[in-house]
Parts: structure tokens; sequence; C-alpha cells
């Protein structure tokens, strides 16, 4: 090979190297576009979740300042790592930025790994039970400020299908009842509990 030849070779090899770089730099970032409180837990399952769209919060007293400050009611999400529907709630509904914004702008969301918490998945698991028939995960409950819940339910679809209702049309039918009757949801949760 030739003087040129070699180095034509060093510059090709160059351009490849440094497109792989430049490339693994654009693929990382867009696996962090978002980050959420979550990324600080231990749970695996909740650490899943930190990079959704979502404005997760663990469970504890931030969210529930956070929802008695703001006045909006608590979008609560418990599962567990290997719970086939949580994971795929998560991809059709957590990780979607449009369902994500509906939950951020009108919701406190929090989530839960019932194995961490099951204290916290039993009380409202009753309720779901008592109020719909039936249990299961994800959990999806719609608490006040004050933890009472109001809504409960399992497994949402993003979209209205077969009969049940879509994840977006709950969210938003519970997020202009709580801006239109917020009193009679709260009456009504102190007489569910």
């Amino acid at each position: 090979m030739t003087l040129r030849g070699d180095r034509r070779l060093l510059f090709l090899l160059g351009l490849t190297i440094i497109a792989a770089f430049l490339e693994s730099r654009v693929a990382g970032a867009a696996e962090e576009k978002y980050t959420n409180r979550l990324i600080n837990e231990k749970s695996p399952y909740l650490l899943q979740h930190a990079h959704n769209p979502v404005d997760w919060y663990p469970w504890g007293e931030e969210a529930f300042a956070k929802a008695r400050k703001e006045n909006k009611p608590i979008f609560l999400s418990v599962g567990y790592s290997t719970c086939h529907w949580c994971h795929v709630m998560e991809h059709e509904s957590f990780e979607n930025p449009e369902i994500a914004q509906m939950m951020n702008d009108n919701f406190v969301s929090i989530k839960v790994d019932r194995e961490e918490r099951p204290d916290v998945d039993q009380v409202y698991m009753t309720f779901v039970q008592a109020t719909t028939g039936g249990g299961g995960w994800p959990m999806s409950v719609w608490l006040t400020p004050e933890l009472k819940p109001f809504v409960g339910g399992t497994y949402f679809p993003p979209e209205n299908q077969g009969g049940q209702p879509g994840f977006k049309s709950v969210l938003k039918q519970i997020a202009e009842a709580w801006k239109k009757d917020r009193e009679k949801i709260v009456t009504s949760s102190d007489r569910l509990n």
C-alpha cells in the first residue's frame, strides 16, 4: 500500500471511530431523555420507571405535600417487577408523552413497588376489591390529597377498547370531575373510607 493509501485508510478508520462514538452518545442521551425522582430509589421496579416522561414520585411526604399544596388528586400505581401487565401498561401509557403530560398536568403521580410496601398495597387493594369486585396489578387508584381513595382499578389500555375505558379517557374524566366537583369527590371519599 502506498503512503497515500495508508492515509486514506487511517482517515476512514478515524471517521468510523468518531461516528461510532457520536452514535453511542446520541443513543445514551435518547435513553435518558426523561429522569424523575425514582432514579434515587433502590427497588428495581421503581428504577425501571425512572426514565418515564411521567413525573413519578416515590411514596412519601414530598408527594403528599405537593398534592396538598397544589390541591391535586394523586394517581397511585402499584406493581412489581415480574408483573406482565405492569410492563404492558408502562409501555403503552407511562412511556407515552401525551398521556404523561395529562398525568403531570392534573395529578401527582406516585409509583409503589408492592414487594417493598405491602402495607400500602394492602390498604388500596382492599378499596379496589370492595369497589370493583376484583383486583390485580398494576393497581391504579386515584386519591384525594389526604390519601383517601375515590376511584380504583387495575390495568387500563391506553385507548377505549372492547367496552373497557382507556387510560386517557379515565384521566380526562377524573381531572374534569376534580375541577368541577372536588367537594363532592372529597365527601364521597370520606364516606367510602
